[in-house]
């Protein structure tokens, strides 16, 4: 027999806003017991330290994370100058502290942001990252005192802007791809300062097309799940809930949609190749023309032809 699952099944997305001083992990596992869900992810985690953006991924919706964790992000942080820590944040041990001159200006942070971190940058990871090494983590072997060498890696910063500075602080917005470590961004700009500096705020806006005003923080959530009334069925607490959550496949909603009849939808769920006579896509949302049911996503081949990549259950 195969493993049960316990919980219902729920799919869709869930924004959270994430708390500071918890890990995703953490925040997740909370999320999925107030839901009852059987199945939940997150895509992408952030440090304990971060707040914001925590996009939660629950049952049939979890097979598209893939999009978000390669999405484009956004993150306001404030870097510290004059102090540097192990950890290059604010939860790590100090190693370095220096002076911050007078010749540190907003002018002059402005002029290194556009010279060093615009654009495609090369950048080494911390070692207290989530990346790893030979299967462990690499904050695990930085919290045991041992280093690796981390190799490089090429990211894209597609907007970087300075909201407010204040001597020792200066706040950022900045737009980057996939894979961008913003600690690294101000433990190098601090470096090219002379100071040294380290990340002491760090939030998440964005994620791929989710925006920061749909998030929805653990506290929000708690009040929902609350019972309305000492009666009120659990049914109804369920129904409140699962309105919260976007549709599994809203992280692809801009990619072209393919809409079928019946009978092909029925020979595409039984991952039979269908001939479309259409141009090659390398992604397409499938659709049922007539009840708008999602099956999930595919291909459209160089010969016109639809194959199946990745399919809801139809088990539910």
């Amino acid at each position: 027999m195969g493993r049960r699952h316990k919980g219902r099944p729920v799919d869709g997305i869930f924004l959270l806003d994430k708390p500071q001083g918890v890990s995703s992990n953490y925040v997740l596992q909370g999320v999925k017991r107030i839901y009852g869900a059987a199945k939940a992810g997150h895509t992408g985690a952030l440090d304990p330290l971060a707040t914001g953006m925590l996009p939660l991924t629950f049952g049939e919706a979890t097979k598209f994370s893939q999009f978000l964790l390669n999405a484009d992000k956004r993150y306001q942080t404030t870097a510290k100058l004059g102090i540097r820590t192990d950890s290059s944040d604010a939860d790590g041990q100090v190693i370095a502290t220096a002076d911050i001159g007078e010749h540190v200006t907003r002018e002059l942070i402005q002029s290194l942001l556009e010279e060093h971190f615009t654009g495609e940058i090369e950048q080494v990871p911390s070692m207290f990252s989530a990346l790893k090494h030979n299967g462990q983590p690499l904050y695990k072997l930085a919290r045991q005192g041992i280093k690796v060498e981390v190799k490089r890696r090429q990211v894209t910063i597609l907007s970087i802007e300075i909201l407010d500075f204040r001597g020792d602080e200066v706040d950022l917005d900045i737009r980057c791809t996939k894979g961008t470590y913003i600690r690294s961004i101000v433990e190098d700009l601090g470096l090219y300062l002379g100071c040294g500096a380290h990340v002491k705020v760090l939030r998440r806006l964005d994620s791929g097309p989710y925006q920061a005003q749909s998030m929805i923080t653990l506290e929000q959530l708690q009040e929902i799940a609350a019972p309305m009334t000492p009666d009120e069925p659990p049914q109804s607490i369920q129904e409140r809930l699962d309105a919260l959550l976007l549709a599994p496949w809203s992280a692809i909603e801009d990619t072209p949609l393919i809409e079928l009849e019946a009978e092909q939808c029925a020979r595409v769920l039984n991952g039979i190749v269908i001939d479309l006579d259409m141009a090659a896509q390398p992604l397409v949302r499938i659709q049922e023309k007539d009840t708008g049911r999602f099956l999930g996503i595919g291909e459209i081949t160089q010969e016109g032809q639809l194959v199946s990549r990745r399919l809801m259950s139809t088990n539910n």
